[in-house]
């Protein structure tokens, strides 16, 4: 079995490498106070950071597949972290920033259309879907590290801190609820090929609102208070300060005004 791609087909797309440098240049302005608006250059610096994460996830779900045994990734521009080819880019990209806006609740969307197939063991298939979790995992805790380690204790500008902690805890709620074994999220994915057949059919027309159920059940204040508790207590354990990332949230939202104010 063969995975090897073109040069063309792994080549980076601009449009990722823009992001990086839009999250750059919006973290700076955030650091050293160049915007006018602090809040605008925090939501620049998120949504950017957000957006290059989810181009990660679904770059991890594409290049574990391809090693699988889906040699069709690299055709269909997965490789190259361009937002734009994956196959609904309203759910993998514009309904995950809705989410961050309205709710500030990090959630990322269906993308990658993987032929599955093509790829033979459920190991595989179950390693496919945790790919993309285990990328929020790892931008978790490389935004919580300075935390951990002290970096920020001294010197750093309060914006900044806290549109660190809001970006890092944009990852933790990312990696959590996109674990749960709900239809249509990576969770279900894992286990998905350990259950009965007729199981998988009963379950799959549920599987494009699973989403959508996950973001409402959020909506419920009991299971709102319990889920950002539990979320709260990560990232504290990590040494991010209480309150940090609602404060970064509170910026993020630069048409509510300064949060001083």
């Amino acid at each position: 079995m063969t995975t090897a791609v073109t040069r063309s087909e792994r080549r980076i797309s601009p449009i990722f490498i823009g992001l990086v440098a839009i999250m750059g240049v919006a973290g700076w302005a955030v650091w050293t106070g160049f915007s006018a608006s602090t809040g605008f250059a925090v939501f620049l610096f998120v949504v950017a950071g957000w957006v290059v994460s989810l181009c990660l996830h679904e770059y991890a779900h594409a290049r574990t597949a391809l090693h699988g045994g889906d040699i069709t990734i690299g055709a269909k521009g997965y490789l190259t972290l361009n937002p734009l080819k994956y196959t609904h880019a309203v759910l993998s990209i514009v309904l995950p920033v809705i989410f961050v806006i309205l709710g500030g609740i990090g959630l990322p969307g269906g993308a990658v259309f993987i032929e599955r197939g093509r790829i033979s063991g459920r190991w595989k298939h179950s390693l496919i879907s945790a790919a993309g979790p285990l990328v929020n995992v790892a931008c978790a805790m490389l935004l919580m590290l300075p935390f951990t380690f002290g970096a920020l204790d001294a010197g750093v500008p309060i914006p900044f801190l806290a549109a660190l902690a809001f970006l890092a805890m944009l990852q933790v709620t990312a990696a959590i609820l996109n674990l749960l074994p709900v239809p249509g999220l990576d969770g279900y994915g894992i286990v998905e090929p350990w259950l009965s057949y007729s199981f998988r059919r009963q379950v799959e027309p549920f599987a494009q609102f699973g989403l959508l159920a996950v973001f409402g059940c959020l909506w419920i204040p009991e299971v709102n208070a319990v889920f950002f508790n539990f979320v709260d207590s990560v990232t504290h354990a990590f040494g991010v300060p209480d309150g940090a990332s609602s404060l970064g949230y509170a910026y993020f939202q630069f048409w509510k005004g300064d949060p001083f104010s």
